[in-house]
């Protein structure tokens, strides 16, 4: 025990043991759960000897946050300003140097208060803003995609409804997301599974979202894949998601291939971004499909999720103007077109088009900017 407490002292310096007592818990898996109060996130931490300490950040003072390994827990009463070190040692070797730090410094802006503001649209506005287009499936691409990856048989036989959420769910469970790394160059739902299956890899969330997106389109769904965006112009971080309008609902309904997602009302039914939004800003009952979760390691919460991360990413919302076959793949002298729905409170009210050109590969870039939901999400021809 006296040569063990000697190799963690050379290995982390007098410094760590500042406490009375150096707390040592054991694992031997590197999933961590974490609980703050009286929530609880499963296999949300990961262990990482290399890091020397790993930061776990907590804005929850005055409470208890408890780390649980698979084979014992750690437990503190956290105060503001204040940390705390212990030790996981990983499979009886790996020693990982862990801080639990309560910083409120280290928590983003209350996105949730930026977006109420953010409420108000205007929707009497009239612009001179292009149709959406919805590329048909009789497309030789789509069909090809349709035929080559069996996509009649994995949407069902069964009503509308589950036909899309079950083509949602394939591709959840087909590509892993992968948030650190760029797409493949090119961008189509062929290719690009190809690619992942080839190189073993995933896509981030827009890459999910364009190949989902590409497989309702096969199937005669018309569908977007849109790109939440926070207040800022400036932005280090977004998120992707698709929408498909449902002829039974008469409405855009929300889907996120990235977390396996949909969002309902209090009855049950499922809900469009729009009214998600809506609800988030008023308060009102959201309910997330329980089975939501990153990549089968991790449960997606309900908090988190819509009110916390998609809370920063509702403010502004945009989306390719034509929805079909490869649209974001960079083609020489192409045109790309984008339209954005923007509150009355957002920053950069005009130009309302905006065109810029490459000149490397000669393409154009053509943004839209519209106030009007009504234009945004009007019900597709």
């Amino acid at each position: 025990m006296k040569i063990f407490s000697i190799i963690i002292i050379c290995l982390f310096g007098c410094s760590v043991f500042a406490q009375t007592k150096m707390n040592i818990i054991p694992a031997s898996d590197k999933m961590v759960s974490i609980q703050e109060g009286d929530e609880i996130y499963k296999n949300s931490w990961t262990i990482s000897p290399k890091l020397k300490p790993d930061e776990y950040y907590t804005k929850c003072k005055n409470c208890k946050v408890t780390f649980l390994t698979d084979q014992a827990q750690y437990s503190v009463n956290v105060k503001s300003g204040k940390s705390y070190n212990f030790i996981i040692l990983l499979n009886g070797k790996d020693t990982a140097w862990t801080r639990i730090v309560c910083d409120e410094s280290k928590f983003p802006k209350d996105y949730l208060s930026i977006l109420k503001k953010g409420k108000k649209y205007n929707f009497d506005e009239k612009r001179d803003i292009p149709k959406f287009t919805y590329q048909k499936p009789d497309n030789p691409n789509l069909m090809e995609l349709r035929k080559g990856f069996k996509l009649d048989s994995i949407a069902g036989t069964g009503n509308e409804i589950s036909k899309i959420l079950n083509l949602m769910h394939w591709i959840h469970q087909l590509i892993p997301h992968d948030g650190q790394h760029e797409n493949p160059t090119v961008k189509n739902a062929m290719s690009m599974i190809t690619v992942c299956k080839k190189d073993n890899r995933g896509l981030n969330c827009r890459g999910l979202g364009t190949v989902l997106n590409e497989c309702y389109l096969s199937m005669g769904f018309k569908s977007r894949f849109i790109t939440c965006m926070p207040k800022d112009t400036i932005f280090d971080d977004c998120h992707v998601i698709n929408v498909v309008y449902s002829n039974d609902l008469g409405k855009w309904i929300w889907l996120d291939p990235t977390h396996d997602a949909y969002v309902m009302n209090e009855t049950g039914e499922l809900l469009s971004v729009e009214e998600v939004r809506d609800r988030v800003i008023s308060g009102k009952p959201l309910i997330l499909n329980p089975t939501a979760n990153w990549n089968n390691k991790v449960s997606t919460t309900k908090k988190d999720y819509l009110y916390n991360y998609m809370a920063k990413n509702l403010y502004r919302i945009e989306c390719p103007l034509n929805s079909e076959y490869n649209v974001e793949t960079r083609v020489n002298g192409m045109k790309y077109e984008y339209v954005e729905l923007l509150p009355l409170d957002g920053y950069r009210q005009k130009p309302i088009i905006r065109t810029v050109m490459n000149k490397t590969n000669n393409t154009k870039f053509i943004n839209y900017t519209t106030n009007n939901p009504k234009v945004f999400w009007a019900k597709p021809e």
